[in-house]
């Protein structure tokens, strides 16, 4: 058989238009049929200052996540502090939005340890990692596809000075 150069355009046709259906048909993985997205994870969130004295004010915040994680309108997040010596010197619950966003701002208290403190931000009363294979937040997500992770509680540094 021999090779003719329209023969090579249809193929390179067929070629784009299998490559197209395979990308739709792929995409189509990443919602379920209940209309609702892919769980997703808490947005990363931020200290303000990174170095604080007892008495001194400490913001953590986290914007809006990229995705829909879905929290509700009466969600929490739960905000902790361990200083160095491991003593829990702060914790509480704050407002969260169902995105995820959120901004809470405490005193660091004056019998927080010198040395470097952890602070949490994780969704109150939330299966917030999902890592079971399932997600506990959305009603009929079985059929939601999503990879999953290690939960290991995320922590950022403060450092306490006096």
């Amino acid at each position: 058989m021999a090779f003719h150069p329209k023969d090579g355009d249809r193929r390179c046709a067929i070629c784009a238009t299998v490559g197209a259906l395979v990308l739709v048909a792929s995409m189509a993985g990443c919602s379920s049929t209940t209309g609702g997205e892919p769980p997703c994870f808490p947005p990363a969130y931020s200290l303000t200052p990174t170095e604080a004295k007892p008495g001194q004010s400490v913001t953590v915040a986290a914007p809006d996540a990229d995705c829909n994680p879905r929290y509700g309108k009466n969600a929490r997040i739960q905000v902790s502090v361990t200083d160095a010596t491991g003593a829990e010197v702060v914790t509480t619950t704050s407002a969260m939005n169902d995105a995820g966003g959120f901004t809470y701002t405490f005193v660091v208290p004056a019998r927080t340890a010198v040395g470097d403190a952890a602070v949490t931000a994780v969704p109150y009363n939330i299966d917030w990692c999902d890592d079971t294979g399932r997600n506990n937040r959305v009603a009929g997500a079985r059929d939601v596809p999503f990879v999953q992770v290690s939960c290991a509680m995320p922590a950022k540094p403060l450092a306490i000075t006096h």
